[in-house]
């Protein structure tokens, strides 16, 4: 699908040539006198004709992303009823002295989120290739700061009853004015936004840094090999010391702020993907080797609070785990077909909505206790999907709820795609 936008005496060239499916025009700013429109219309012809750039549309990134949420789902699930008395959830509903598949929580929650933040570092620096400042900075405020703050008192205030009601917060609230309940419900219906949060301050911050650097440091950024790459482990420990927030640990300045900007000066190069490409088997066996160090470590202990998240075990597996998986999907999984494009496009919906309908079934089923406690992860699971997908495609098409609660902009009728 190709779309084409004139101005004066240019046009802009935008879309994926179905005999390229890997190819995407993005912006391509051409001279109407430099495009022989006489030849036939494919990659070669527009490379050579047009005064603007191509560049191969990266599947591996959305296929990362996408998965990375679903995992995000399933550790939620196992996280509302865990056994490691991790707060947040309702806690233990099986009459195990031990459960042993409470693992996966240990084997995912170092890196999953710290992966999601270096791939949208990288995206933030293919955007700016192509977009100002301004439109940097009024796109993600849209995406991510709305949702995380104007949203909170338009939907996710539900989330909050929900959430409180678990822990029966309102039973010492009695006297507490309904307005105030209101505000407290909102602020406690973040969640799982915390992630765009942060997202959308090291956006801000991108912005003022790449007015002092230049791109020197990018451009340095560049050169990195597979020693630095694993260097950089000590970086992300070092990182992971600073900045962090008491009582809502989610809060980790350091440690994701510099997954953030990692992602735009050393893994938007190309160079450097090639790079992880090459030692994908090295990269596993060491993410591999430290997660079950880190897991055989501090099984049964808080993982997600001090020290346990400070040490060289969680920064270790977090960087070598996310390098691991970058690589891997680079080399294996740049491609899409039709159940990944959907998946990828209605990915943000996910994560937004998700913990609603897990924390709801927990609430109505889990936390009275009347059914088994597998049928309630299972049904937990489910609702995480249902309830998600559902909300996102009935919310992202009411005028105003779907800014509001997703960041969708209003659709203009003179669009052209």
């Amino acid at each position: 699908m190709i779309g084409v936008f004139f101005t004066q005496n240019q046009f802009y060239v935008e879309g994926v040539l179905d005999s390229q499916p890997n190819i995407t025009f993005h912006l391509c700013k051409c001279s109407v006198w430099l495009v022989d429109i006489s030849l036939p219309f494919n990659y070669d012809n527009v490379k050579n004709n047009c005064k603007g750039e191509v560049f191969m549309r990266k599947y591996y990134l959305d296929n990362v992303r996408w998965v990375t949420v679903v995992l995000v789902v399933i550790y939620h699930v196992l996280y509302m009823y865990n056994g490691e008395a991790i707060l947040g959830g309702l806690g233990k509903i099986t009459a195990l002295d031990v459960q042993y598949y409470d693992i996966f929580l240990y084997a995912v929650y170092p890196w999953f989120m710290l992966l999601l933040f270096l791939i949208s570092g990288i995206c933030s620096r293919y955007y700016l290739d192509h977009h100002s400042a301004k439109e940097f900075a009024k796109s993600r405020t849209r995406k991510l700061l709305i949702p995380s703050t104007i949203g909170l008192f338009v939907f996710q205030f539900i989330q909050g009853y929900v959430s409180m009601s678990i822990s029966d917060a309102f039973d010492s609230m009695q006297k507490v004015p309904c307005l105030i309940r209101y505000f407290i419900m909102a602020l406690s219906g973040t969640g799982v936004l915390w992630y765009i949060q942060l997202l959308w301050l090291f956006s801000m911050v991108l912005l003022l840094v790449r007015k002092i650097e230049k791109d020197r440091l990018w451009k340095l950024g560049g050169k990195a090999n597979i020693i630095a790459i694993l260097l950089m482990t000590v970086v992300i420990w070092g990182a992971a010391q600073i900045f962090n927030t008491p009582v809502v640990v989610v809060y980790r300045f350091g440690y994701y702020g510099i997954a953030y900007m990692l992602g735009y000066f050393v893994f938007s190069h190309d160079e450097v993907i090639e790079t992880l490409k090459k030692y994908f088997v090295l990269l596993f066996v060491l993410a591999a080797g430290v997660g079950i160090s880190f897991c055989a470590a501090y099984f049964g202990k808080n993982y997600a609070d001090a020290p346990i998240n400070k040490s060289v075990l969680f920064a270790g597996f977090g960087w070598l785990m996310s390098m691991a998986i970058l690589s891997g999907a680079s080399k294996y999984a740049d491609k899409q077909n039709a159940f990944t494009a959907w998946m990828s496009k209605n990915n943000f919906g996910l994560y937004v909505f998700h913990y609603l309908g897990i924390s709801t079934v927990a609430l109505l089923l889990g936390k009275p206790g009347n059914l088994p406690a597998a049928m309630v992860y299972t049904i937990s699971l489910i609702a995480g999907f249902v309830v998600a997908y559902a909300l996102n495609a009935v919310i992202s098409r009411i005028p105003f709820f779907r800014w509001a609660v997703l960041g969708i902009k209003k659709e203009r009728k003179n669009d052209v795609s």
